[in-house]
């Protein structure tokens, strides 16, 4: 005869219990998952006022930095500010994104630089020249571009004026050209006057890409709209004639500055020149003062060669300044 009281209830129950619950305790079995091995589109898309901005990757250069890289600071420096910035791959290491954008005024579709190239997503394995992908993965036709705005003549800003095959990327937009970067790199005096294969190279690059186009562009001028929306400014020294671009709607602004400065540790050691720089005292004043009046102001800024996005405020930040990354927003 079974004698029933509290512990034997609870007991039972208990195994009762345990018994319900077992099957749950063994794992299921699990087949494994292949490996994507690639990444999403690279595009992010904001609003400045009415005006909608999309920044499609062009990726990622990663090489060895050579000497003199930095021309007033020493390895040492240079991988320590990398490595505090979480920027570098490995030593001795760089990796410098690209971050051209597409600016829709609602009236014109714009482009702000064009990244280095179709032709070169073979030769880098994929790591760069992804913008006109990207920008199509966005679901922007560059052949309803109205416009390209180029802001100097480095390659990595004007190779993506070509397809491989070296026709028109945008075959349908006008081609806009600093006045000063443009009467330059269009003179043979200046190019026969070249003593460094960098040097040289920009200026047959320049050749290459202008050259295929029939030179067919239309040169501007620092301090005027250029389009309705997008005012251009001085920020010479880098090149002689690069520029900057102030894109507004109502009260809001954002400054897409191109390459006043390169990788954040520029914003955060202002005095540091880079061997890219023609004038790097030039481009040294022009840095501070742009980030001074970033700060002031507290405009956003898009960076050509911040990680993607790229998009950021500014601040003071001992004798020089620091990023702070707008956040992501998931609508517009």
């Amino acid at each position: 005869m079974t004698t029933l009281n509290r512990r034997t209830v609870l007991t039972g129950a208990a195994a009762a219990g345990a018994a319900t619950l077992a099957p749950a305790l063994t794992p299921p079995v699990q087949a494994a998952a292949p490996l994507s091995g690639q990444q999403a589109p690279g595009w992010y898309r904001y609003k400045v006022g009415e005006i909608e901005v999309t920044v499609a990757t062009d990726g990622v250069n990663r090489f060895k930095f050579p000497d003199g890289f930095i021309t007033n600071q020493g390895r040492a420096e240079i991988n320590a500010a990398l490595a505090g910035a979480y920027l570098q791959p490995g030593p001795d290491m760089i990796a410098i994104p690209y971050c051209p954008c597409a600016v829709n005024t609602g009236s014109r579709l714009v482009v702000i630089d064009t990244g280095t190239g179709e032709a070169n997503f073979k030769n880098s394995k994929g790591a760069a020249g992804q913008f006109h992908t990207n920008l199509k993965a966005s679901g922007i036709d560059r052949n309803q571009v109205d416009v390209v705005i180029i802001s100097h003549i480095h390659g990595d800003h004007i190779n993506g004026l070509l397809t491989p095959d070296s026709k028109p990327a945008f075959p349908n937009a006008e081609i806009m050209v600093p006045a000063p970067e443009w009467k330059y790199f269009t003179d043979d005096g200046e190019m026969s006057r070249q003593t460094t294969d960098r040097m040289k190279g920009v200026f047959a690059g320049f050749r290459r890409v202008f050259d295929a186009l029939g030179r067919k562009v239309t040169q501007y001028e620092g301090g005027k709209e250029i389009v309705p929306g997008i005012t251009a400014v001085a920020t010479h020294g880098h090149t002689p004639g690069h520029m900057s671009h102030i894109v507004s709607s109502g009260s809001s602004k954002v400054y897409v500055q191109a390459d006043v400065t390169n990788l954040p540790i520029f914003v955060r050691n202002p005095g540091w020149h880079l061997m890219f720089d023609q004038d790097a005292k030039m481009a040294e004043a022009t840095r501070r003062k742009v980030y001074d009046m970033l700060v002031a102001e507290k405009m956003m800024v898009q960076g050509f060669h911040y990680p993607f996005p790229g998009l950021a405020y500014i601040e003071k930040s001992g004798s020089g300044y620091r990023e702070i990354p707008v956040p992501w927003s998931p609508v517009l």
